[in-house]
């Protein structure tokens, strides 16, 4: 829809857990071609990094309707850290921002909280079909409604379930989450990953 208007677009994203650190293995050279695929595009430019010279170059190079996907958000510290110096660094090259990142937008990073202040700021299409479906919820709705809620961790889910105990009718837990909520009920996970320092959490859920 942006490239059709003419806009250049620098694609920011994270792959993995590196924490701070360049890791070969991390590097979103891995979702290019797959990328490329899925938006149709012929070409895209892949810069080694997110912030600094190389990424104000290659962007301002961009012919309209360009793209560039620029290297893993998480190799810098600052990213998870909601540095504003490093959200500074990454707004410079950039004229609005396009959150279109729902499942990490609960997240206080520099990529989805702090540059937020630093340009206009906007939904993306994905972003806002997450959100209608979620308003739904708070709508007259047929019942019985169920929910299913995924991933690893409780400890950054807590409002959002503690806001769907009081809405739905079944409430589902999938993921690594479900292993707290076993831990806590004094079953034995051996060494999976489960928050044990939010088994009250999940055991508050349950009642």
């Amino acid at each position: 829809e942006l490239t059709s208007k003419g806009a250049r677009l620098l694609i920011i994203s994270h792959l993995g857990r590196p924490k701070g650190k360049i890791m070969e293995e991390f590097s979103l050279t891995k979702i290019v071609d797959a990328f490329a695929e899925e938006v149709d595009a012929e070409e895209i430019t892949m810069i080694p990094d997110c912030i600094g010279r190389v990424v104000k170059k290659v962007g301002a190079d961009l012919k309209p309707g360009g793209i560039a996907i620029l290297e893993n958000l998480r190799f810098h510290s600052g990213e998870e850290k909601n540095n504003k110096e490093f959200a500074k660094k990454l707004s410079e090259n950039a004229d609005i921002f396009v959150n279109d990142a729902f499942s990490v937008s609960h997240r206080k990073h520099a990529s989805t909280n702090a540059i937020a202040d630093l340009l206009p700021s906007y939904a993306g299409r994905s972003l806002e079909t997450e959100i209608d479906m979620l308003e739904k919820i708070t709508n007259k709705i047929d019942r019985p409604l169920m929910a299913i809620i995924g991933g690893s961790k409780i400890s950054t889910k807590i409002n959002l379930l503690e806001n769907l105990v009081n809405k739905v009718d079944f409430l589902v837990i999938g993921g690594a989450m479900a292993n707290t909520f076993l831990g806590a009920k004094g079953f034995s996970l051996g060494k999976s990953y489960l928050e044990k320092d939010h088994f009250k959490t999940a055991l508050n859920v349950l009642d």
